[in-house]
């Protein structure tokens, strides 16, 4: 499998220009003083399709070939690189085919369809994704865009930690969420070519910590169907994805889903800002390992903001 350069980045970096925002950096004073560290929060939330995905999902589309485009696009995703990869497609005006579960928030499936795209559910499993994909795919004849284990996609994603270090120099660290590790590799990719002495975290949540145990183990291990509120982190790293995991990232923090929730509260109140429950997770392992990050400048990824508004996690907390 082809493994993405700095080089892809950077070429992913013009191609997607038109269709992406450079999203802002936001601080809070009082966050600051909580955990002791200087936080700099990179708010994919605020981008187009309201997640960082619509970069890896634009980076695959715009990068087809006329005659490949014409079949369209096709994948599976429990939410945010279905919607970004229906928004990709829609903006070049071909079709996307997006395998979901069944269980995936009404939010986010709402927005794929208003994006143009055409959903076909699934069970809640690894293994009925793919296995329904499969169907879909062999249906429709269009290109296979991977959620994450795509070097295109890797290098889309990587395009995130280029603006960050742009916006805010000498960092000490960076933490982003970690599922199937699509932007993990992404940032690995960037930062191991241009700040190579950015520790890099990954976040994940104690209920689906297949990359934590994965880490320690050495290889890859895949849990079929996790349970946990932050739905963007319930599949399982790749070979892809692993390489980079495996070769650039410091340590996996695990947090718990109270602690999951109580950081996305905590971030709506005092930095006003929506954000789903996926990018609490680096703020709750930030909170949990405050040793760790003390005196720190470190970069925070805020990965996306579709939220179920009528079912907020804290809600039923």
């Amino acid at each position: 499998m082809y493994i993405p350069t700095f080089q892809d980045v950077r070429d992913a970096h013009e191609r997607i220009k038109p269709y992406v925002h450079r999203t802002p950096v936001l601080t809070s004073t009082f966050l600051n003083e909580l955990t002791g560290a200087s936080l700099f929060f990179k708010c994919e939330n605020f981008q187009k399709a309201a997640a960082f995905k619509v970069r890896g999902a634009s980076n695959a589309v715009f990068g087809l070939s006329d005659e490949m485009a014409a079949r369209g696009v096709a994948t599976h995703s429990s939410g945010n690189h279905a919607l970004s990869l229906a928004y990709a497609a829609g903006r070049r005006g071909i079709p996307s085919h997006v395998v979901m579960p069944r269980t995936a928030p009404q939010a986010k499936k709402d927005a794929v369809i208003g994006y143009g795209g055409k959903i076909t559910e699934c069970e809640p499993s690894t293994s009925s994704r793919e296995q329904v994909f499969a169907q879909v795919q062999a249906e429709t004849g269009a290109d296979f865009v991977h959620p994450y284990n795509d070097p295109r996609v890797i290098a889309g994603q990587g395009t995130c930690s280029r603006e960050l270090a742009d916006q805010v120099p000498e960092l000490d660290a960076v933490v982003a969420p970690i599922g199937g590790g699509g932007m993990i590799s992404g940032t690995c990719l960037t930062l191991s070519n241009i700040a190579p002495d950015v520790k890099i975290y990954a976040a994940e949540p104690e209920q689906a910590d297949d990359a934590a145990r994965s880490f320690r183990a050495g290889h890859i291990i895949a849990d079929d169907a996790p349970v946990t509120v932050a739905d963007g982190l319930k599949v399982p790293l790749k070979e892809l994805t692993w390489h980079f995991v495996s070769t650039h990232v410091s340590d996996i923090l695990t947090a718990s889903e109270q602690e999951i929730i109580d950081a996305m509260r905590l971030t709506w109140a005092r930095m006003k800002i929506i954000m789903e429950p996926s990018s609490a997770v680096p703020l709750a392992t930030i909170l949990k390992n405050r040793d760790l990050f003390a005196g720190k400048r470190v970069g925070v990824i805020i990965t996306g903001g579709n939220v179920d508004l009528d079912r907020l996690p804290w809600m039923n907390s």
